[in-house]
């Protein structure tokens, strides 16, 4: 199986299953004497680890990492940096009665035509716990950027039809983490929970959407023609579990303005040069101009209902498919941490390639 490595100079490759024995990540290119803040790490994992909430999965693992490799003394040493996660809750035998049949909108059709041997258990690779490995290493390039000014912040704006309406500069983003929506307009996060709530009574699910925004990041990265920095966030973004779409900047509101209404007016403000709007989003020309980098992503509904659905087995059987076992009633309050550590994999790597020290 290819696919499972990810940047050119900070590159991670990821590896394990969900039931397997446990997940990890090997870091290649990280930078030498980086003093690891290891609580941050747990912190970002735990953000994202099941069981944290009624609203989420009731699968209970606790996600503490091992580091096995890269580091002495507390200091990155510039060699393969490799963290561990090991699986202790997994319960196999809530997939046996699917072991044959095929999910509706699952990666069970594709994965078992592509690779025939085939792990049904939790979805194996094509599980989002997989993406545990992701934010661990994603935490490591957080604490480098952090260092340098650039912060990285996600949260829920929006939960099936309940979006925030408040622009983002209006929202106090110290308020993320006193719901377990994770979104920080207090009366719209309760309203997102009881959402959720009546969602998964009712075996359903639901989808929404997580924005992200970059503060601090300097001028200059990102790689014309076909490496822009907004591509690149896009391509990590799809790349998560149940995201369906990536917009930047304006986005498609965009194609409803004028050309005179959606340019970025360039001023000198006390001798640095900025934009008077921001409908770029922060990148022009696939390069950042200094601005904020703001984007959303949007989640599918969960694919595993507590309803019965019609499908097929392997064999093109016709068989009904019930979802059974813990499952996420809708995945964005635990993607928040993930979007964030995508978007830190993708910044690392382009500061890296800029290598200049007034990054």
């Amino acid at each position: 199986m290819a696919g499972n490595t990810f940047g050119k100079i900070f590159k991670i490759t990821t590896f394990g299953e969900s039931h397997g024995t446990g997940i990890g990540v090997v870091i290649d290119g990280c930078p030498a004497g980086i003093e690891l803040n290891l609580a941050y790490i747990q912190h970002q994992l735990n953000r994202r680890k099941p069981g944290q909430s009624k609203i989420v999965t009731q699968r209970k693992e606790a996600d503490e990492f091992e580091i096995l490799s890269g580091v002495f003394e507390g200091k990155t040493t510039g060699t393969p940096l490799t963290l561990f996660i090991a699986n202790t809750n997994h319960k196999s035998k809530d997939y046996d009665h699917i072991k044959d049949k095929l999910r509706p909108s699952h990666a069970d059709f594709t994965y078992r035509q592509k690779y025939v041997n085939r792990d049904y258990r939790g979805g194996g690779r094509a599980s989002a716990r997989e993406t545990a490995a992701r934010v661990a290493a994603g935490a490591i390039a957080q604490q480098i950027l952090e260092q340098k000014g650039i912060v990285i912040t996600a949260y829920v704006s929006q939960v099936g039809p309940l979006e925030i309406q408040q622009p983002k500069e209006e929202l106090d983003f110290s308020l993320i983490e006193a719901t377990p929506v994770r979104c920080p307009d207090i009366s719209r996060a309760k309203e997102m929970e009881a959402y959720i709530k009546q969602i998964k009574k009712e075996g359903d699910t639901t989808g929404g959407v997580v924005s992200c925004v970059i503060q601090g990041c300097p001028v200059g990265l990102g790689e014309p023609i076909f490496d822009r920095l907004h591509a690149e966030l896009g391509k990590a973004m799809l790349s998560i579990n149940a995201c369906k779409g990536f917009q930047y900047g304006s986005g498609f509101d965009g194609v409803c303005m004028r050309g005179s209404e959606h340019n970025d007016i360039f001023i000198n403000d006390n001798g640095t040069i900025k934009t008077t709007s921001n409908y770029s989003g922060g990148i022009q020309g696939g390069i950042s101009n200094g601005m904020d980098i703001y984007f959303r992503t949007a989640f599918k509904p969960v694919a595993t209902i507590m309803r019965p659905q019609p499908s097929v087995d392997v064999n093109g059987n016709s068989v009904t498919v019930t979802g059974k076992g813990r499952h996420d009633p809708c995945v964005v309050p635990r993607a928040v941490p993930i979007v964030e550590s995508m978007a830190a994999l993708v910044l690392i790597d382009y500061y890296l390639l800029a290598r200049t020290d007034h990054f």
